[in-house]
C-alpha cells in the first residue's frame, strides 16, 4: 500500500514542476496574495504548533496548486505535502505527524520534536477564472525553533571544602538535565555576579572561576537556568567557607578614660581590656607586659584583667592575635596609667572632645584675653601720652571762677606765684606768659586760687628768661 503512494507523489510532484516550467514564461510571483501572522514560530518539545496562513484573494473564482517544504538546520530539504483547492498528499513519512486541510493551506504538526527545527516554505500557484493561462505565484518562509524546558540547575564546587584566602582557587559549575540554548546566571547572597579581575567564567556561563579567593568571597552562590520559553530556574544554596585574617584588631576596655592609646583608671580600680579582631577561624590571643626593655605573657585568651594597686608606675602592655589556619598575626599596643580621675571622670568619658584638645583651647583664651587687656593699658596708660597730653595745654587760659577745688587734679600741677591786689581793679595784666586777665574783681578778698594761674610750661626750665 505503500509503494503506490509514494509513486502518487512523486507524479504530482512531476506534474507541478512541468506545470510550472510550462506557465513560467506567463507567471508573476507576488507575496501580496499570501499572508502570514507570524514569520518566527517558538515551539516547546512535545507540544503541537499551528502554522496559519491567510489567503487574500477569493478562493471560489480560483484555481490553487501548493506544496509545503522543509528545510532542517543542516541544511536538507524534504516535501512535506502537495496540495489543491480539492485533495492533498502528504509526504508518508510525516503523515501521522501532520494535519493539512484544503482549501485552507495552513499547515499543523501535531507534536513537535528536536528535528523539526528548521524553515518552512509554502509555494503557492493561483490562476484566476476571469485571467485563464496567466499564473501568479505567491511564497512565505517561517522560521521554527524547538526548545525543551529546563529542568533545576545542579551546582558543584570544587574543592568542596573551606579554602584559605590569597592561597586556593574555586571552581562552580551549573549544569541541567534537559533544556534548550540555556542561559546562565551566577548569585551570591542573591547579588548577581560579573566577569572582574578575580572572576573568570566559561563561553555559556556556566562555569566560574574564583582566583584567588578572598575574605570578600564567601557567601552562598546559586546559579540560575533559563531558555526562551522557561523563566528563571534557581539551584540549591551552596555556601563557601573562607578562611581569612586577623584584621582591624582592636583592645577596648569599659573602665577608665582613654586617649589615644592610653588607658587611665582610678587607683585602685580593677580593670578589664578585651582584645577582638576579624577572623575565621577564631584567633588565639596573647597578653604581654612590656617593660624596662623586657616581655612576659601574662596570659592567654581575649580577656585582660589587670589591679590597679599592683601598678607602680605607666606600664605597656601588648595583645597578639594569632590564626592558626592562615598563619598571619596582629599586634595592639596601649599604655595604662593610674590616676585619679575624681569626680568629672563620667563626664570625661562622655566627652567627644579631647581632653589634651580643651586644655589647648583654654591656654589659647587666657593668652587672648591677657593680650587685648595688655593692648587696652597701654593705649590708655602710656606714660608719654599723658605728659604730651599736659604740655600742650594753652599758653594763656582764661579764669574760670567759682571753681569749687574738686576739679582735676592734673590741672593744679604746675609752679604757682602769688600776686598782691593793692584794692579794686577792673583788671590786671600780668605777663601774657604767666596770668590771664582778671574778671570781675569785687575785693581784697579774692581768693588765691581766682589770682593763681599756672605757670607756663616754656618757665620750667631754669634758663627762661625772668618775664616768664
Amino acid at each position: 500500500m505503500e509503494a503506490p503512494g509514494r509513486t502518487a507523489l512523486y507524479v504530482c510532484s512531476v506534474l507541478l514542476i512541468l506545470t510550472a516550467r510550462t506557465f513560467s514564461t506567463r507567471t508573476e510571483v507576488s507575496s501580496d496574495f499570501i499572508y502570514m501572522p507570524s514569520l518566527v514560530h517558538r515551539g516547546i518539545e512535545g507540544r503541537p504548533l499551528f502554522l496559519s496562513v491567510e489567503t487574500r484573494f477569493p478562493m471560489d473564482n480560483a484555481e490553487i496548486q501548493g506544496t509545503w517544504f522543509h528545510t532542517n538546520l543542516s541544511g536538507s530539504r524534504t516535501l512535506l505535502v502537495t496540495f489543491t483547492k480539492v485533495s492533498n498528499i502528504l509526504n508518508m513519512t510525516y503523515r501521522n505527524r501532520l494535519l493539512f486541510k484544503e482549501p485552507n493551506a495552513s499547515l499543523l504538526i501535531h507534536k513537535l520534536n528536536q528535528g523539526d527545527e528548521g524553515d518552512y516554505h509554502l509555494s503557492l500557484n493561483i490562476e484566476f477564472d476571469n485571467k485563464p493561462g496567466e499564473v501568479f505565484k505567491g511564497e512565505r518562509t517561517v522560521h521554527v525553533t524547538v526548545d525543551v524546558p529546563v529542568s533545576s540547575p545542579v551546582i558543584e564546587k570544587n574543592p568542596n571544602y573551606a579554602v584559605i584566602e590569597d592561597k586556593a582557587n574555586v571552581t562552580w559549575t551549573c549544569s541541567v538535565e534537559r533544556g534548550t540554548r540555556v542561559v546562565f546566571q551566577w548569585l551570591r547572597d542573591n547579588i548577581p555576579l560579573g566577569p572582574r579581575d578575580r572572576y573568570h567564567f566559561s563561553q555559556d556561563n556556566s562555569t566560574l572561576l574564583i582566583s584567588p579567593v578572598r575574605k570578600e568571597d564567601k557567601g552562598v552562590y546559586r546559579c540560575v537556568a533559563s531558555n526562551p520559553i522557561s523563566h528563571g530556574r534557581h539551584s540549591r544554596g551552596l555556601e563557601l567557607d573562607v578562611y581569612y585574617g586577623p584584621y582591624n584588631l582592636e583592645v577596648n576596655s569599659g573602665q577608665g578614660l582613654r586617649i589615644g592609646e592610653m588607658f587611665t583608671i582610678n587607683p585602685g580600680e580593677l580593670a578589664f581590656f578585651e582584645c577582638q579582631a576579624d577572623s575565621n577561624p577564631p584567633n588565639s590571643y596573647v597578653w604581654i607586659s612590656k617593660s624596662h626593655n623586657s616581655t612576659k605573657v601574662i596570659t592567654e585568651g581575649p580577656r585582660l584583667e589587670v589591679l590597679s594597686y599592683r601598678l607602680a608606675q605607666a606600664e605597656e602592655y601588648l595583645c597578639r592575635a594569632f590564626n592558626n589556619v592562615t598563619q598571619k598575626q596582629d599586634e595592639a599596643q596601649f599604655t595604662l596609667l593610674v590616676a585619679s580621675l575624681g569626680k568629672d571622670k563620667q563626664t570625661q568619658e562622655g566627652s567627644s572632645v579631647s581632653p589634651l584638645a580643651a586644655i589647648a583651647v583654654c591656654s589659647l583664651f587666657t593668652i587672648g584675653c591677657f593680650l587685648i587687656l595688655l593692648f587696652f593699658l597701654r593705649r590708655n596708660c602710656n606714660p608719654k601720652r599723658v605728659l604730651v597730653s599736659i604740655y600742650n595745654r594753652p599758653l594763656c587760659e582764661q579764669k574760670k571762677p567759682h571753681r569749687s577745688g574738686h576739679e582735676d587734679a592734673t590741672e593744679d600741677f604746675g609752679i604757682y606765684e602769688f600776686v598782691s591786689i593793692p584794692g579794686k581793679i577792673d583788671s590786671t595784666q600780668v605777663s601774657c606768659r604767666s596770668l590771664a586777665r582778671l574778671e570781675s574783681v569785687q575785693d581784697m578778698h579774692t581768693t588765691i586760687y581766682d589770682v593763681i594761674r599756672h605757670v607756663p610750661t616754656d618757665c620750667w626750665d631754669v634758663t627762661t628768661p625772668t618775664d616768664c
